[in-house]
């Protein structure tokens, strides 16, 4: 049975967003919907939320879980980079508030068919959209050797990147690159246990790196974070979590990106969860929060 989900950080969403009475919020990863039910709330009941999410599965029970929500609800499967265009065509005055959460759903692990988890024996997927795009065992079993090393080192900060890379190679070319365990043992075999680190499982940095590759979560992050602030009407608000240092500096990027006469950085530095948060929920230690406003007309004019 899932854990009881607690999203990351939500007093200093609600605060950085601050939604008002009436307020059209957009949640381009809404998860178990924990987010945008205190959004909701916050508006007083007042207020519509349009929610995406890659996952039809997750889209599904978000939708259940906010059905006793007062105010107006829709759904949209699709991943948060699809935003600008949806709200262009069906919001085309913009939206009130923006929030991003890009960590990995505690869902996605604990189904162990879904292969996202290295601690179960499952088939390697880890796509969040599993009706399209590529496997972690067809990426795996046809990347070249640099390709996957590049990644390893790149996306999850793996410091024995080529040896696991050789690993793979090794064990694919006798079909042994199918399955978690594959992967595991494939990492084991490369980083002998004198060099392991000891606060993290040794296959927490490739399992990260190759599910970042699958799902493509950091390909045109940054443009998208732009382009969605604009979205947001002058006086609005946009929130982002990120959860590795690869994320976070596509935010941080995008956001300095816009214009400072139009926008407002409202983070110079990103917020942390307390460590009161952290005892009490583990999995946001890593969360890392940035938000921006658009100026009003009067500070335009």
């Amino acid at each position: 049975m899932s854990r009881e989900h607690q999203p990351a950080m939500l007093a200093e969403v609600l605060e950085l967003l601050a939604p008002s009475p009436g307020a059209v919020i957009v949640d381009g990863t809404v998860g178990h919907g924990g987010h945008a039910r205190a959004l909701l709330e916050a508006t007083g009941g007042t207020g519509a939320l349009v929610a995406f999410d890659w996952d039809a599965t997750m889209l599904q029970r978000a939708e259940e879980r906010l059905a006793d929500t007062p105010g107006e609800k829709r759904f949209v499967h699709a991943d948060f980079r699809a935003v600008p265009e949806w709200v262009e065509e069906h919001l085309p005055g913009g939206v009130d508030a923006v929030l991003l959460d890009l960590g990995v759903n505690l869902e996605h692990f604990e189904d162990a068919t879904r292969g996202f988890s290295f601690l179960e024996e499952a088939p390697l997927d880890m796509r969040m959209d599993r009706t399209s795009g590529e496997t972690a065992a067809a990426w795996l079993n046809r990347a070249g050797a640099d390709e996957i090393r590049h990644a390893l080192r790149e996306f999850g900060g793996e410091r024995h990147a080529g040896s696991v890379a050789r690993q793979i190679i090794e064990r694919r070319a006798k079909g042994r690159m199918k399955t978690t365990s594959d992967l595991v043992e494939a990492v084991l075999d490369a980083i002998p246990p004198r060099l392991r680190e000891k606060r993290i499982h040794p296959a927490t940095r490739t399992f990260q790196a190759v599910r970042i590759v699958v799902n493509r979560e950091l390909e045109g992050l940054e443009e998208a974070c732009a382009a969605i602030a604009m979205t947001v009407k002058p006086g609005g608000r946009m929130a982002v979590l990120a959860y590795h240092s690869g994320e976070d500096g596509a935010v941080k990027r995008a956001f300095r990106s816009l214009d400072r006469e139009q926008f407002t950085v409202l983070t110079r530095k990103p917020l942390r969860p307390s460590p009161a948060e952290v005892a009490a929920n583990p999995s946001a230690r890593s969360a890392r929060l940035r938000a921006i406003q658009r100026n009003s007309k009067e500070i335009l004019s």
